[in-house]
C-alpha cells in the first residue's frame, strides 16, 4: 500500500476518521467569539458533565492527545526520584519515545505480562526498598484499560490491585485510550470501572473513539483529588498541552457524551473485532493468541502469509518470529469498520492461507522469443 492510495485498515483505530456527530459539534461550536483557554461556557458544561460520569469530586482536563494526557497524570502523582511500575507492553513504555521519563525524570520499571495486564502477584516483587534513598521510590502502579494486547481488567482485579497501592501509599493510574472499549466490554459505567473501585486518575481517550484529537484527563478519588489536581493547571501549560480554542476539544466530548455516542462506538469496534475473530477460528492453522475483550485480535500467522497480505491490506506485524517461520499481528477495529470489509479481510486471509502465500491468481508465463 501506497501513503495516496484510499484503502481502510486494521492497522489502528486512529487510522479511522471523525464520527459525524462529532463535526456536528464541532460545526455548533464555530459561532462567534468564545473565552479562550478553556474559560468558555462550552468547556465548563463539558466538564460538568464529565463530573456526573465520574463524580462531583472529579476535576478533568483536557488535553491534545494520549501521550499528554499520560504525561500530565503521572507528572501530577511524582517527583523525580519517584518511580512508576507498568506492564512491560505498557503504551508509556514502549511507544512514547522516553516522554514520561523526560518529564516526569522517574524510572519506569517495566513488568513482564501475559496478557498486558498487571495482577498483585506481579507488582509485589517491586514493592521494596521504601524510604532507602539508594533508590527510586516507588509511587505510582500504570494500568491500561483496555490493555495493548485488548484485554480488560475486571473490577474485581482492579479494586485487588488498588488495594495494594493503598497499603504502600501509592497512586493508581489508568491510561484509558481505549477505556470506552472497556466499560463496553464489561458492560458498567465510566465511573464503576475507575473511581468506584479506587483509581486516581485516568485517561478517557477520544481520539481512538470517533473524535479529532484530544482526550481528557480526570482525577477522580475522591480521597486524592484534591492533592493531585491542585498543580495539573500549571503542568498542563508547561507540558503545552493547554489549548487556547479550547472549546473545539470540549465539543467532541460534548459528541461523545450525548446518549453514550461513547458506548456505541466501542460497542461496534468491539463487535466487529468478536466477528473477525470467530471467521478466523475457522481458518486453518490461524492461531489467536490472546482473549478477544476489546476491539482487537492478535493473531499468529506464517511470514510469507503476513507479505502478501500487506500487498492488499495494512496492519501491524506485533512480534516478528516468535514460532518458526510465523509471526504475530495485531488487527483492530473501528467505530467506522464494517462487517463487509472484516468478512472480505477473513476471504482473504483464508485464501492466502490456503496458497501458502502464494499469489492468489498466478499471471501466466510468457516466454520471450
Amino acid at each position: 500500500m501506497t501513503p495516496q492510495q484510499p484503502f481502510r485498515s486494521f492497522a489502528s483505530d486512529n487510522n479511522a476518521g471523525i464520527h459525524p456527530a462529532v463535526l456536528e459539534a464541532l460545526g455548533r461550536a464555530n459561532t462567534a467569539h468564545a473565552l479562550a483557554y478553556g474559560q468558555d461556557t462550552l468547556t465548563k458544561s463539558v466538564q460538568a458533565r464529565l463530573k456526573e460520569e465520574f463524580g462531583n469530586h472529579a476535576e478533568s482536563y483536557f488535553v491534545f492527545n494520549g501521550t499528554g494526557a499520560n504525561v500530565l497524570a503521572l507528572q501530577a502523582m511524582t517527583r523525580s526520584f519517584h518511580a512508576i511500575l507498568c506492564a512491560e507492553t505498557a503504551h508509556i513504555n514502549v511507544d512514547e519515545c522516553g516522554a514520561p521519563e523526560k518529564f516526569t525524570g522517574c524510572k519506569l520499571i517495566p513488568i513482564p505480562t501475559p496478557n498486558g495486564k498487571l495482577t498483585p502477584e506481579l507488582i509485589q516483587p517491586h514493592l521494596h526498598g521504601f524510604g532507602v534513598e539508594h533508590h527510586s521510590q516507588v509511587k505510582v502502579i500504570a494500568l491500561t484499560q483496555s490493555s495493548e494486547y485488548g484485554t480488560v481488567y475486571s473490577l474485581a482485579e482492579l479494586l485487588a490491585i488498588t488495594e495494594l497501592a493503598r497499603k504502600h501509599g501509592l497512586y493508581v493510574f489508568m491510561d484509558g485510550a481505549r477505556l470506552a472499549n472497556a466499560a463496553a466490554h464489561l458492560g458498567c459505567s465510566l465511573r464503576a470501572m475507575t473511581t468506584d473501585v479506587g483509581i486516581d486518575a485516568v485517561s478517557f481517550g477520544g481520539t481512538k473513539n470517533g473524535v479529532m484529537l484530544g482526550e481528557a484527563v480526570i482525577f477522580c478519588n475522591p480521597e486524592t483529588v484534591q492533592e493531585l489536581s491542585i498543580h495539573a493547571v500549571f503542568i498542563r501549560k508547561q507540558s503545552m498541552q493547554l489549548a487556547s480554542k479550547m472549546r473545539y476539544l470540549a465539543a467532541q466530548f460534548d459528541a461523545l457524551l450525548t446518549n453514550e455516542l461513547w458506548r456505541t462506538n466501542a460497542l461496534h469496534a468491539n463487535n466487529m473485532a468478536q466477528i473477525l475473530a470467530s471467521a478466523l477460528r475457522e481458518v486453518p492453522n490461524v492461531e489467536i493468541t490472546q482473549e478477544v475483550q476489546a476491539n482487537v485480535v492478535f493473531a499468529m500467522l506464517p511470514n510469507p502469509v503476513i507479505k502478501r497480505l500487506l500487498e492488499q491490506s495494512f496492519f501491524y506485524v506485533w512480534k516478528e518470529n516468535i514460532a518458526p517461520d510465523a509471526s504475530e499481528v495485531r488487527l483492530m477495529a473501528a467505530f467506522d469498520t464494517t462487517q463487509e470489509e472484516i468478512q472480505g479481510f477473513a476471504n482473504l486471509i483464508r485464501e492466502t492461507m490456503q496458497t501458502g502465500g502464494k499469489p492468489i491468481r498466478q499471471t501466466p508465463v510468457v516466454e520471450r522469443i
